[in-house]
């Protein structure tokens, strides 16, 4: 026991649970607990640039290794960090959010500590952290410290959203009993990370039996839950058991593959992919797989589809019209209905006749070389260099329908943070989100400019790191996306020279690399120096007018704008 500490102790656990990096930002209060971690040479420490950039890089390091962890100093560091962590929870992405508390002897001493609002209570910090977290737990004595941090790191897998951990900073070198032999890994807990009720488990699947049966045209929709659940694989199954079309909701895409026969493309109301919308509408039976249909999502509430005709199977509960089963894991609930129901390919004939009978829209036309560069012509050499090694992420902004509408080879990812929606995710989440790739796996990003100039700074760490991500700067000099739901003087700010920020990051050793493209031709030799340039990030600033947006962002922005003003209502 000598040995061990409650930081070691909590390092063996971080471990265990398939982590290999975590993100910190070091202050007063943690520089022991982050010694102890030091100690354990199978994790590597991560400094980010401050702590809501290491909270989002743990989020996106969530996203592709499973889970993540970020450690962050009392009340400034932690109280920075919230926006992160509770983008995780409503992304359902289990990171483990750790910060060190005061000397568990100031508060019998009646003390006033640095880094406080002045007053005796320490416990404002946990309070306010439980309301973004699933688990919120103290550790105030040494001896608690095992089962406290068990309790939570285990919550927070079973229940796929962050938790938290506060660390008095006096125990982090504190003995503690070593790790109990535990089978905590990612793999293990994805497959049985909250079990069944059998019998629930039966009545759905029975239930959801007849009514295909009963159904002419059934249609499958793909939701966002489906990997936070462990059900991708399942989903697939059933698809292929039914034989009917499948469509995928926004903030799913690439949860189904787009070269897939039964792919119908994105549902996403009026400005859904072309024919996805007609086939979900036409359909008397849809059977929607972690779904969440929020504003975003359903285009303001115009495509909310009617309960009468729907299945939906969330985690840990599958909802039909008049009757819920609840206790259903939703990959047992997929797989299992996979084995009983019958083929019915009604929606995909459907769908290929009204389309035609025709293959994939051809690509778009290219734009004349010397041409000033346009959006369409942005995300048409965009769509042309990504592969099946490559993951897209996209961040806030026009660039959701942009990725929305860009083809994906058979194997490429997308990651987009649609239900959270806080612009500056994406540049420290690709952060997070490359540490965690597995080799020869590349990423791309595509980041407006108002959205980069909120976590910047992490461009560094990138260079830092020697990453080979290539980021598409979309500099369109304002907020599109708001102008589209309401305009005014607060959508425009500076324009900055954000190819020539790489050279300040790069500082005297760096090797990341900054390029603008203003036409065709232009983009096209930087996507060509990108492909070619090793040992750090390439970031192209790509040009475009602020006017230049698609009809479906219009279209989606009034829709949302008249929800945001309706009138109140007397209750």
């Amino acid at each position: 026991m000598a040995d061990f500490t409650v930081g070691k102790y909590l390092a063996a656990r971080l471990e265990q649970i398939g982590l290999k990096h975590y993100f910190m930002v070091p202050g007063d209060y943690n520089l022991v607990l982050l010694d102890e971690l030091l100690t354990n040479e199978n994790l590597e420490q991560i400094g980010c640039c401050n702590e809501l950039n290491a909270a989002y890089a743990a989020e996106g390091y969530a996203r592709v290794n499973g889970a993540g962890a970020v450690l962050t100093t009392y009340n400034v560091g932690a109280y920075s960090a919230l926006n992160g962590v509770a983008g995780a929870y409503a992304e359902r992405l289990p990171v483990i959010f750790v910060s060190s508390g005061p000397n568990t002897n100031d508060p019998v001493a009646n003390h006033i500590m640095h880094h406080t609002m002045g007053t005796h209570d320490f416990s404002d910090q946990y309070e306010v952290c439980r309301q973004v977290t699933c688990d919120a737990v103290r550790i105030l004595h040494a001896d608690n410290a095992p089962t406290l941090i068990d309790q939570a790191i285990s919550t927070a897998l079973r229940e796929r959203k962050p938790v938290y951990i506060e660390i008095a900073c006096n125990l982090s070198a504190a003995p503690c009993p070593e790790p109990a032999p535990v089978d905590m890994t990612l793999a293990s807990t994805m497959l049985s990370w909250q079990p069944t009720n059998p019998q629930a488990l039966t009545g759905a699947v029975d239930q959801a039996r007849q009514l295909l049966e009963k159904a002419k045209k059934p249609v499958l929709l793909a939701g966002a839950h489906l990997r936070s659940y462990g059900a991708v694989d399942a989903f697939r199954e059933l698809a292929e058991a039914l034989g009917c079309a499948v469509a995928v909701m926004p903030n799913a895409k690439g949860f189904f593959p787009e070269d897939h026969p039964q792919y119908a493309g994105i549902y996403w109301g009026e400005v859904s992919t072309p024919g996805c919308q007609a086939i979900v509408d036409w359909a008397d039976l849809i059977v929607a797989a972690g779904p969440v249909f929020s504003d975003y999502t359903t285009v303001g509430w115009s495509a909310q589809p009617a309960q009468q005709r729907m299945i939906s199977a969330e985690p840990q509960v599958v909802r039909f019209d008049g009757a819920e089963y609840t206790g259903v894991a939703l990959a047992d609930f997929l797989s299992d209905l996979a084995k009983k129901v019958p083929g019915n390919d009604a929606t995909l004939r459907q769908f290929h006749r009204l389309r035609g009978d025709a293959p994939a829209a051809a690509p778009a036309p290219e734009a004349d070389a010397d041409t000033p560069l346009s959006r369409r012509e942005l995300w048409r050499q965009i769509e042309a260099d990504l592969d099946a090694h490559s993951t897209l992420l996209v961040e806030t902004g026009i660039s959701w329908w942009d990725g929305v509408y860009t083809r994906l080879p058979g194997g490429a990812r997308f990651e987009i943070e649609m239900q959270w929606g806080s612009i500056g995710w994406s540049v420290p989440a690709a952060f997070g989100y490359s540490l965690g790739l597995e080799p020869g796996r590349r990423l791309v990003a595509a980041i407006g400019d108002g959205s980069f100039q909120l976590t910047a700074q992490e461009v560094s760490n990138m260079i830092r790191h020697g990453q080979e991500i290539l980021i598409y700067l979309v500099n369109n000099r304002g907020y599109v996306i708001e102008s589209a739901i309401h305009d005014g003087p607060y959508n425009y700010y500076k324009n900055w020279d954000y190819a020539g920020l790489i050279d300040v990051f790069n500082a005297d050793d760096g090797r990341g690399l900054g390029l603008t493209a203003t036409t065709p031709a232009e983009l096209a030799d930087a996507i060509a120096t990108a492909r070619a340039h090793r040992g750090g990030p390439v970031l192209i600033e790509c040009q475009i007018p602020n006017e230049d947006a698609g009809p479906e962002v219009i279209s989606w922005g009034s829709k949302v704008a008249h929800v945001n003003s309706r009138p109140a209502q007397n209750i």
